[in-house]
C-alpha cells in the first residue's frame, strides 16, 4: 500500500483501489489529495494489469464531504492562491476521472457533497447504500455547484438538476438512483465481499463490472423524489430564479411552501450564478464546463463575496446566518452575474 497520510492507495488483484484517509475532516479533500489522485490515475490508465479502480472512504460516517474550503477561505480575497492551486488542481482530476478509459467505481458509503460527488458521480459506477446522503450545498456558503456539476446536473431527468443545485437539497439512496446519480444500490454490510468479487474476477470491461455488481445489487426502496417529481419539474422550468420564486409562492402545497423557505436562506447572488451555469453547461463539454467553472470559482475568491461570509457563517463561526450581499435577488444585477464568467485569459484553466 502506498500512503500520502490523507489518501492511501494500493493494488490488489487487476484493481487498483484509492481510500481518503481524513475521516476527522469527513475525507475533505486537500490540494495533496487531488494531485496524488490524478497522478495515479494517469499512471494506471497506463497498466495493462489494472483492469479496473475502486475509490472510498474510510470510517464510517463518510464517503467524502466536500473539498476543504474552510483552509481555502482563511486567507480571503487579499490571497487567493491557495483557492486558485485547489480548484485547478480539482478540476484537472475531475476531468481525469471523466475521460479516465477504464471502470472507475465509487463506493459511495456516507456523506458525498460537493467534492465528494466530483471524486465519484463521473466515473462509470456509482454505488450506493443505506448511508449514502448526497447533496451539492454551495449554494449554502456562497458558492457554485462546480466539479462538473454544470454538466451532469443539467443532464439530470427533467429539471432535478437545477432542482439540486439552487436547493442543495439531499438525497439518500433510492433518490439517487431515479435521478441517474447512483447506479446500484449495494447495502453497506455487502461492500468487502462486492470488492472481493471485484478483485477475483478478470474485469475486462464495464460489462464484466456490471455483471459482478448484480450480483449483489438489491432494491433500495421507493424514491421519495417521486412524489414531487411534477412539481419540481413545473416549478424548476422557468426562466429565472425571480419567477421560480413566484411559482412556489403560487403553490398551497406544503413541499412548495418548505422550498421556498428553504432557497430563502441561501446566496441570492450563488443562486442567480447557478441558474447561468447550468443554462450555460447544457450545451458545453465536460471540459469546457471545467473550465467556466474555473472562471466561476476564481472571480469568487477575488472580492470579498458571499463565499467567504458562507464559510464563516456555516463552517468557522458555526452561527448559520450569513449576511449576503446583496441581500436579495432583486440587488443582483444581470452585470454582476456575467462578470463572474469572463475569462480569467492566460490564467484560464488548461486541461
Amino acid at each position: 500500500m502506498t500512503s500520502e497520510a490523507e489518501i492511501l492507495f494500493e493494488e490488489k488483484g487487476g484493481l487498483g483501489i484509492v481510500i481518503l484517509n481524513r475521516p476527522r475532516t469527513l475525507n475533505a479533500l486537500s490540494t495533496a489529495m487531488c494531485r496524488a489522485l490524478d497522478e495515479k490515475l494517469i499512471y494506471w490508465a497506463g497498466r495493462e494489469d489494472i483492469q479496473a479502480v475502486i475509490i472510498e472512504g474510510s470510517g464510517e460516517k463518510a464517503f467524502c464531504a466536500g473539498g476543504d474550503v474552510r483552509a481555502l477561505a482563511e486567507n480571503g480575497p487579499k490571497d487567493p492562491r491557495a483557492a486558485e492551486e485547489f480548484f485547478a488542481t480539482e478540476y484537472r482530476m475531475n476531468a481525469r476521472i471523466f475521460h479516465f478509459p477504464k471502470p472507475y467505481i465509487a463506493l459511495i458509503d456516507g456523506i458525498a457533497m460537493g467534492g465528494g460527488v466530483g471524486v465519484s458521480v463521473h466515473g462509470s459506477h456509482r454505488i450506493v447504500t443505506e448511508r449514502t446522503l448526497f447533496a451539492m450545498p454551495e449554494t449554502g456558503i456562497g458558492l457554485i455547484p462546480d466539479v462538473g456539476g454544470s454538466y451532469f446536473l443539467p443532464r439530470l431527468p427533467g429539471r432535478l438538476g437545477l432542482y439540486l443545485g439552487l436547493t442543495g437539497a439531499r438525497l439518500k439512496a433510492a433518490d439517487t438512483l431515479y435521478a441517474g446519480i447512483g447506479t446500484a444500490y449495494v447495502p453497506s454490510d455487502r461492500l468487502a465481499a462486492l470488492k472481493a468479487a471485484l478483485v477475483e474476477r478478470p474485469l475486462n470491461g464495464p460489462q464484466d463490472v456490471d455483471e459482478v455488481i448484480a450480483g449483489f445489487a438489491e432494491d433500495p426502496g421507493a424514491a421519495p423524489l417521486d412524489e414531487f417529481r411534477d412539481l419540481i419539474d413545473a416549478a424548476f422550468d422557468e426562466d429565472s430564479v425571480e419567477d421560480i420564486y413566484d411559482h412556489l409562492d403560487a403553490l398551497d402545497h406544503d413541499w412548495a411552501r418548505q422550498t421556498l423557505t428553504g432557497l430563502r436562506r441561501l446566496s441570492p447572488t450563488s443562486q442567480k450564478l447557478v441558474m447561468e451555469q447550468l443554462k450555460r453547461g447544457a450545451t458545453l463539454d465536460f471540459d469546457d464546463c471545467m473550465i467556466m467553472e474555473y472562471r466561476l470559482v476564481n472571480h469568487l475568491v477575488s472580492y470579498q463575496s458571499d463565499f467567504f461570509e458562507g464559510v464563516r457563517a456555516v463552517l468557522i463561526d458555526k452561527d448559520n446566518s450569513p449576511r449576503w450581499s446583496p441581500a436579495s435577488l432583486e440587488e443582483v444585477s444581470r452585470d454582476h452575474v456575467l462578470k463572474h464568467f469572463e475569462s480569467l485569459g492566460d490564467r484560464d484553466l488548461k486541461l
